[in-house]
């Protein structure tokens, strides 16, 4: 029999796991996402990504702004689900939330469990480095994101990939896993594992001054948080380039060849010296502005070679 499934979830990560639910013939009895915040040059209230499709499907959405009190737990229970499907939702599930659903709370988190628990594990990943990463499905419990895991998959993080690249593989896999292991819980065959005690690292949300780019590293570990952070939040440089201290965000980046004094640019291409190496700049995108290609951006600043970009 299709399972009655409550779905949790609120951005675009989120949408295509609630399509394949649909899609399956399970009954999704509720979806519960974040409010409609403000958003675009009027500030009107704009519903989150799920929120849209679930109106498309016809499906009761509800926007608590917590799950902590008794009607919130009440509520829920009175769904009756046999699983709730939890996919970056954004708020902390309680017990009583955890405890509701027949067969548990499932939740698909975008790492190789225990490595990268927590907010940000794709930007922390690429960040970090790591070669690999993937996604997983994972029987939730009160800590942060120590549950058993059910079902995983592997994906390569190639040497130029972004945040945002990353992501976007990341979603359409995420979903069918999760399709996958909703269909063995169905047939009473998904089985669950502890986690590793061994190779646990956090996704802690990235903060504003993490952001910021440190031309004294190396070039690999200034080309990794680059990549990592783009398209969004960005990784950015504070400079004077005769206007005042300005923040310029850094999209696009490529290993060079060169050296000097780091934040220093090289030559008209956009090299920069880094503590250790070089890096092309590529696309950059300054405050209140498009993306474009640094050479325009040099152009129009008449940024000479020896200017400090850092």
């Amino acid at each position: 029999m299709p399972l009655k499934v409550v779905f949790m979830g609120t951005p675009d990560f989120a949408v295509p796991t609630l399509a394949e639910i649909v899609g399956g013939g399970h009954e999704v009895v509720a979806v519960y996402t974040r409010a409609p915040a403000p958003a675009g040059r009027g500030m009107a209230l704009r519903p989150s990504p799920v929120q849209a499709l679930a109106e498309k499907f016809g499906l009761p959405v509800l926007t608590p702004t917590t799950l902590r009190t008794e009607e919130a737990a009440e509520t829920f229970r009175s769904h009756e689900a046999d699983v709730a499907v939890v996919v970056a939702y954004g708020m902390i599930l309680p017990p009583a939330i955890l405890d509701a659903p027949a067969l548990g709370c499932l939740n698909l988190h975008a790492s190789l469990l225990p490595r990268w628990r927590g907010a940000a594990p794709i930007q922390r990943a690429v960040m970090a480095g790591d070669e690999e990463t993937g996604v997983a499905v994972m029987k939730m419990e009160p800590g942060l994101d120590t549950g058993p895991v059910g079902m995983l998959e592997r994906v390569a993080i190639t040497p130029d990939m972004t945040g945002g690249e990353l992501h976007d593989r990341l979603m359409p896999l995420g979903a069918d896993l999760m399709a996958r292991a909703l269909g063995a819980l169905e047939r009473g065959n998904l089985q669950f594992r502890a986690q590793s005690p061994e190779g646990i690292a956090y996704a802690h949300k990235i903060t504003n001054e993490e952001a910021r780019l440190d031309l004294s590293q190396p070039a690999r570990a200034v080309y990794d948080r680059i990549r990592g952070l783009s398209p969004f939040p960005g990784a950015y440089l504070m400079a004077d380039l005769g206007r005042g201290p300005e923040r310029v965000k850094v999209l696009r980046a490529r290993r060079s060849d060169g050296s000097g004094e780091p934040g220093t640019l090289l030559d008209a291409a956009g090299t920069v010296a880094c503590g250790e190496g070089c890096l092309r700049l590529v696309t950059v995108q300054p405050a209140g502005k498009g993306a474009m290609p640094f050479e325009d951006f040099s152009r129009g600043r008449r940024l000479e070679p020896g200017t400090r970009l850092a």
